[in-house]
């Protein structure tokens, strides 16, 4: 029996002639939160259906930064965290705030060289809470070559944008769950992510 009977039989009542509702979906893979594959910047990178599972969950760090419009993450900012190897790294700057907003698109992001600082920790997934750790769309000359995007996927580091972060999810030591699609040939997944702080 349902736990919710009322809302079960109201929910028929208010149903058309043919009871049956089919929803279609068309989006790109890369709106919302979502996690890039390797093959999102990589020619010859594993596309999102040959991504482990295991690279989708497990043990990390969240990391409470304070970042101003365009503000450059630099390696400086990020050695004094408990960054261990395996780990997923999630970047809580409060960007998310600024959803909806045009200040949402002056993100900041990552310098090349705290891309290369966090692969040489051999962490395994770059989580941000803002819309990508390049610099952003404004700012690229020409000839841009998303060169955070490059260290990172290059070294099998996947990369998840545009996280939400709820206020319990406190800086330092949690679990965390990617729950993408496996979208085969796909070059990034959108995806439900969950996480929850334990004992350090």
């Amino acid at each position: 029996m349902s736990p919710f009977p009322e809302a079960r039989f109201e929910r028929i009542r208010s149903m058309p002639e043919h009871p049956v509702n089919l929803s279609e979906m068309q989006m790109v893979v890369h709106f919302g939160t979502h996690v890039d594959a390797p093959l999102h910047f990589i020619a010859d990178g594993p596309a999102f259906d040959a991504i482990p599972l295991e690279r989708l969950f497990g043990a990390g760090i969240v990391i409470e930064l304070a970042c101003s419009p365009v503000h450059p993450i630099t390696p400086s900012e990020l050695q004094g965290a408990d960054i261990r190897a395996g780990d997923i790294v999630l970047l809580n700057t409060g960007w998310t705030a600024h959803g909806n907003t045009p200040l949402y698109d002056q993100h900041p992001h990552l310098t090349p060289a705290a891309a290369a600082w966090l692969a040489d920790r051999r962490i395994k997934l770059l989580a941000v809470d803002f819309p990508s750790p390049d610099l952003p769309i404004a700012h690229r000359e020409p000839g841009f070559n998303w060169p955070t995007h490059l260290v990172l996927l290059s070294q099998g580091i996947l990369v998840s944008e545009n996280i939400r972060i709820p206020a319990q999810l406190r800086p330092g030591r949690a679990e965390f769950l990617f729950l993408a699609l496996n979208i085969e040939g796909s070059d990034g997944s959108p995806a439900r992510v969950l996480g929850r702080n334990i004992p350090a």
